[in-house]
């Protein structure tokens, strides 16, 4: 791998967590998506990690006929690597969550570890007033949710995802998470590089202090050795903290509006390219060289735009 030493920026574009009333910047339309998401690209992302939205009300939509107007924007603008959800909205079944990276024949797809409580309820103590009906009850209603994510699900995504050479991001937000992906790796469902995605700050996994960090990477040093590439996000106000502390550490690192709405203290960031210019400008300080698309590539050992089927 003789990229290794490059770091790989991925953007969240949009997500399914932040509602179109937490933020005017938050990309939802598929012109909006496509938008943010090339511009995220020239701003140094290598990986952008995609979600759809209703393009009236913004809700989650996980048809894939909802991601293709915004997928073929992004690959005439730009040479990104293209990761879909197969989380969606926890509000999801595994099929529906599914269907697009099924459809579509992505280089990545996204893939929860476990099952786990998904607290985004606590945001209505921030958020009072709401723009379209479904939103507050979105977020109440994630005091009673269980995110599924079974070892049956994991399963039928691996075995009917990995027929068309998609690799996947594999979304850590628990020691226990990356127990499951090692148990996976040993009955041989997956084969590395395994890139790890550990998750900092979501209500319901680990939180964000520096040992819950060096916690996370020591057990999947010990787990998976060499044969892993360790990526981070911290949710919110953790983002670039938790970026900073991992990249210092040999880790890559994911931002975009999707884990945060914020560029600094009370202040918005105004496009997801803020987020990617602000840390890529501290890992540029910190010394470290930014890792192209076509690097990306190698590193992680994807198949390449041209075998996807969009």
């Amino acid at each position: 791998m003789s990229q290794q030493g490059k770091v790989i920026i991925s953007c969240a574009v949009t997500g399914a967590i932040h509602t179109p009333s937490m933020s005017p910047y938050l990309p939802v339309t598929p012109e909006e998506i496509a938008e943010s998401s090339i511009a995220a690209a020239e701003a140094g992302a290598a990986i952008i990690h995609l979600h759809a939205r209703d393009p009236v009300t913004g809700k989650p939509d996980q048809r894939p006929e909802a991601f293709e107007p915004f997928l073929k924007l992004i690959k005439q603008g730009s040479d990104a690597i293209v990761n879909l959800t197969t989380g969606g909205s926890p509000y999801m079944t595994v099929q529906e969550r599914m269907q697009p990276a099924k459809v579509l024949k992505p280089e990545v797809a996204s893939m929860n570890m476990g099952t786990m409580n998904f607290g985004l309820y606590p945001m209505l103590e921030r958020y009072k007033e709401f723009k379209h009906d479904w939103e507050r009850p979105y977020l109440e209603g994630s005091k009673d949710l269980i995110f599924r994510n079974t070892y049956g699900d994991l399963e039928t995504v691996l075995t009917e995802l990995s027929v068309n050479d998609t690799r996947y991001e594999f979304e850590c937000y628990d020691t226990s998470h990356l127990y499951n992906l090692a148990h996976f790796v040993e009955r041989g469902l997956v084969k590395p590089p395994f890139f790890i995605q550990t998750v900092f700050g979501i209500l319901g996994g680990i939180g964000t202090h520096p040992d819950d960090v060096m916690h996370m990477k020591r057990t999947a040093d010990r787990l998976f050795g060499n044969h892993y590439r360790w990526s981070v996000l911290g949710a919110g106000a953790a983002q670039m903290k938790v970026a900073t502390m991992a990249a210092s550490m040999g880790g890559n690192v994911r931002v975009g509006l999707e884990d945060s709405l914020w560029i600094g203290r009370g202040k918005l960031a105004e496009s997801n390219a803020q987020q990617v210019s602000k840390v890529r400008e501290i890992l540029e300080g910190l010394g470290l060289q930014i890792a192209t698309p076509a690097e990306a590539r190698d590193i992680l050992q994807l198949k390449g735009a041209d075998r996807v089927a969009f």
